[in-house]
């Protein structure tokens, strides 16, 4: 149940129209009184005796008796509260207690013996009523409505548990500003899927994603097909910007625009130039990126994602021993690496790359001050990401890709398990949701490089096979059962065999990779361990171009496979993914 405290305004009667109206787009029906401050006040949705100025005279009475002088400009409060769609359709009266609730609860009416205002609830569509009250008490005085957005929240979640409706996270003031209904209206009456505020917030932020400078990121925006206006100083110097659609215009036909703080309060100027200020300064956790420092080379698409894996993997720790703000400022960076993932993947994986980096916006922000320049190393790695270029699906960009995915599902539940431990329910939900995104966009990005070392394993000789599995229960004996059990050991078992071809200890590096966290939240362990070995030991990701292993005949031990077909037929024949 979301409820939704306007600004006050000054004109009771012209909110009443509105209310008891059929709405912008048709939309309200059956306009009526569900509870007032009285249980009296004049209906005009069902009673035709009464009118709306009936209405609006009884509720402006406590106003009107004041000296005009000491009359409030701004006197009528105004909230809705919504359900959800999966909420059963309440009844009248059920709405009528929830606003008696509501307007008790933020002090606009808190009943026994203290003063309250005059209010009332109108009802025109099954899932949401509107309280609309003046902001004079009976006596004279003021309501004490400080906070009353808070109060409404935290008496809306207590309606729920009550009610047995669904169950909405707490908010905490750091979620960026919703669609209003009429932007939701104008999207619908343009056949947008999103609203112009929604798209603009989603490419801004990928705009952002690895920029180091101002005329960096305006050159994103301008390359993105956006309009860009800048708010400049007397001095020459720029205060902020604001962005628009150049298809989404007003009534006058002028482009509508959007200021960054306004999308998210994370895209003001501002707290994008922090991110700009700690890749340029030096720190503890190696150089900093300055704008007179030597161009890096231009990675390329595979060699950006290894680099990203590995700092991934790096950023893992930071969640077991760093402290809040750097903790912060990493998750505010894998949003980064999450929108330049998205930007430049195969269409295969896009969408749901593109869906995790949506929710995940929301995970990224909260109390918690971000530390910046600790993030350094992740936001290089998103910088990286798009400078590297679009990935193609297939050889090593779509088996790197998989790989990289794979890791930042890790990043991710790390970051959802922290803002669990913080209480931040809204955060840890949207955490959550990104990665039930990034196990869909694995399944689509690993199928078939994860079949073709499938394929591998299940052709080594038995030998070799038993041979690895021994390693593997010598290195692991806790794991190991359940590993062997799983369709994805072949994958292992060649990777084993690879990593000790290339001159490494496969019980060595199956240590290393099974001391990090997060291994119970991996539906299929081998998977992530494929991963993890392969980036230890350094080996390609696609394994297709690798040698084949010899038997002890000396004769390959893949020589009697088809190759790429049967690499296919493995994807079918068995389910995988994180």
């Amino acid at each position: 149940m979301i409820p939704s405290v306007n600004d006050p305004g000054s004109r009771t009667i012209g909110l009443l129209a509105y209310l008891y109206g059929p709405g912008k787009h048709e939309e309200h029906t059956d306009p009526h009184l569900v509870a007032s401050f009285d249980g009296m006040s004049p209906d005009p949705g069902r009673d035709p005796k009464a009118t709306l100025k009936d209405l609006q005279q009884l509720l402006d009475q406590p106003v009107e008796a004041l000296p005009e002088h000491a009359r409030p400009a701004k006197h009528v409060w105004h909230t809705s509260v919504r359900a959800t769609a999966d909420d059963r359709i309440l009844s009248d009266e059920e709405w009528g207690e929830i606003a008696r609730r509501i307007v008790a609860a933020t002090g606009i009416d808190p009943g026994g013996a203290e003063p309250g205002c005059r209010w009332a609830a109108v009802r025109h569509a099954d899932d949401h009523i509107h309280i609309i009250a003046t902001l004079v008490r009976e006596d004279g005085g003021r309501p004490d409505d400080f906070r009353s957005g808070k109060r409404a929240q935290v008496e809306c979640r207590l309606i729920e548990k009550e009610l047995g409706l669904h169950q909405v996270a707490p908010g905490d003031g750091t979620a960026a500003q919703r669609p209003t209904s009429a932007e939701r209206h104008k999207a619908e009456r343009q056949g947008r899927e999103r609203t112009a505020r929604e798209e603009l917030r989603e490419t801004v932020r990928r705009a952002v994603a690895g920029t180091q400078s101002e005329e960096e990121f305006f050159g994103r925006l301008a390359a993105a097909g956006l309009l860009v206006r800048t708010r400049v100083a007397p001095s020459g110097d720029l205060l902020g910007y604001k962005v628009a659609l150049p298809d989404d215009r007003n009534k006058d036909g002028d482009p509508v625009f959007y200021p960054g703080a306004r999308l998210a309060p994370d895209l003001s100027l501002p707290r994008i130039r922090e991110r700009w200020t700690a890749m340029a300064s030096p720190g503890q956790d190696g150089e900093g990126v300055t704008s007179d420092a030597p161009l890096r080379p231009v990675p390329g698409p595979a060699s950006a994602r290894q680099a990203a894996t590995t700092v991934a993997w790096q950023a893992v720790l930071v969640f077991d021993n760093g402290d809040d703000g750097v903790i912060s400022a990493h998750i505010a960076a894998a949003g980064e690496v999450l929108d330049a993932l998205a930007k430049t993947s195969a269409a295969h994986t896009r969408k749901q790359l593109g869906e995790a980096a949506s929710v995940f916006e929301r995970a990224s922000r909260s109390h918690v001050r971000a530390a910046r320049g600790h993030d350094r190393a992740l936001r290089q790695a998103a910088r990286d990401l798009v400078h590297g270029g679009p990935a193609l699906g297939r050889g090593e960009d779509g088996a790197s890709t998989a790989m990289l995915i794979d890791m930042v599902f890790f990043l991710v539940t790390a970051a959802a398990a922290w803002h669990g431990r913080k209480e931040h329910a809204q955060q840890a939900a949207a955490a959550l949701q990104a990665a039930e995104h990034l196990r869909a966009a694995y399944q689509a990005a690993a199928g078939h490089p994860m079949a073709v070392l499938h394929q591998r394993g299940r052709l080594l000789p038995p030998v070799l096979q038993r041979r690895h599995a021994a390693v593997l229960r010598e290195a692991v004996p806790e794991l190991a059962e359940q590993v062997l059990a799983e369709a994805g050991w072949p994958a292992l078992a060649s990777t084993l065999a690879d990593a000790e071809a290339a001159g490494h200890d496969p019980a060595e590096l199956l240590v290393q990779a099974t001391g990090r966290r997060e291994l119970d939240t991996a539906s299929s362990v081998s998977d992530v361990l494929v991963w993890r070995l392969r980036r230890l030991a350094g080996l390609p990701a696609d394994a297709s171009a690798m040698p084949l292993h010899s038997s002890p005949t000396g004769q390959p031990s893949l020589s009697h496979t088809n190759g790429p077909a049967d690499a296919r037929r493995d994807s079918r024949d068995r389910g995988r993914g994180l």
